[in-house]
């Protein structure tokens, strides 16, 4: 059954990035500075997780698909993509670590998947996010599958 998360997703080459944060934070207008490079929208607000073909997917909401909210504008239509697999997160954070070591991890529903952690205000933030996803594609990284259980016994109490 598919889960609703809160969040932004796009598409980038047909590779979903999940863009998540607190509301007004800046997720749609990370999306939109990334639809204006070329990514296409995948949902915006509210976008649901699946499992197809033991993979992460993300989905539209089909009662917003195509619909992005332009603070101060209103809301536009765009094109969109109805699915796309899940290969890395965004999550924001006001510092973002200046050289992380290595590819940091989150999890999203049953899966632990790749994290970026970016300040979505930062002019170059739209190409901080394509660099990220192409960083995990070369690498190879893809999320893994976790049970539900063992998501829950790792977070912190």
């Amino acid at each position: 059954m598919p889960q609703m998360i809160h969040g932004t997703a796009i598409s980038i080459g047909g590779h979903a990035v999940l863009i998540i944060g607190e509301s007004g934070s800046g997720k749609s207008d990370l999306a939109l500075r990334l639809i204006d490079r070329g990514a296409i929208l995948i949902s915006d607000d509210v976008v649901f997780l699946e499992t197809r073909d033991n993979a992460p997917m993300l989905t539209v909401a089909p009662n917003i698909a195509g619909k992005i909210e332009v603070r101060g504008v209103g809301i536009a239509n765009v094109d969109f993509l109805a699915s796309a697999p899940l290969r890395l997160v965004v999550e924001f954070v006001d510092s973002p670590d200046r050289l992380p070591e290595d590819i940091a991890r989150t999890n999203i529903g049953d899966y632990v998947v790749p994290v970026s952690k970016l300040n979505p205000f930062e002019q170059s933030s739209a190409i901080k996010v394509e660099y990220a996803l192409r960083a995990v594609l070369d690498r190879g990284v893809r999320p893994e599958f976790v049970s539900a259980n063992a998501v829950k016994e790792s977070l912190p109490s």
